[in-house]
């Protein structure tokens, strides 16, 4: 399994401004088209802007907790998985599927890589999409949230992290474009 005991690279500067604990804030409202970004796509060496999409096929944002490349967190290692693992079934119903993570381009490389990562893996390391969203912070990271957007980029379902419900379920992601 990829999450090893090796800390290393993990105390730099993003983890110290995203160390206090922000509860997710998001007051993103259903049927109102979602702020527009544009950040590096790891997985097939382009730039993705959500804009784009509007218009085209309706997306599902899954903002997701990865400390550094070989520190993922607990509750988001198997939703990145099942996410992975299910992107044929989300092409096939027209949705396109954006992961984001804090980690740089160069962690970000090595994370494609060794999940065999077939969907996008956005790098936002500054954080900025992640506090536009309001997806909120604990330990070192940005939490995890998921943002289905219909084909015009209006918001149909957000769910954001709880200690309770960790991530969204995949057959829960995927009905919501029924």
């Amino acid at each position: 399994m990829l999450t090893s005991t090796d800390f290393s690279g993990l105390l730099n500067e993003r983890f110290f401004r995203n160390f206090l604990p922000i509860p997710a804030s998001n007051e993103l409202r259903l049927d109102v088209k979602t702020p527009d970004f544009q950040l590096p796509d790891i997985t097939n060496n382009s730039t993705v802007k959500l804009a784009n999409f509007s218009g085209k096929q309706p997306v599902l944002l899954a903002f997701t907790r990865i400390f550094t490349e070989k520190q993922y967190c607990p509750f988001c290692f198997p939703h990145i998985k099942a996410l992975n693992e299910n992107y044929e079934e989300f092409k096939q119903r027209d949705i396109e599927v954006l992961l984001i993570t804090s980690t740089d381009e160069k962690q970000s490389q090595i994370v494609v890589r060794d999940l065999g990562l077939k969907m996008p893996l956005l790098s936002d390391p500054s954080c900025r999409v992640f506090r536009t969203y309001q997806v909120g912070q604990a330990l070192g990271a940005p939490l995890p949230a998921q943002f289905v957007l219909d084909k015009e980029g209006k918001l149909r379902y957000k769910h954001l992290f709880s200690f309770l419900d960790h991530n969204a379920s995949i057959e829960t992601l995927l009905n919501m474009f029924n």
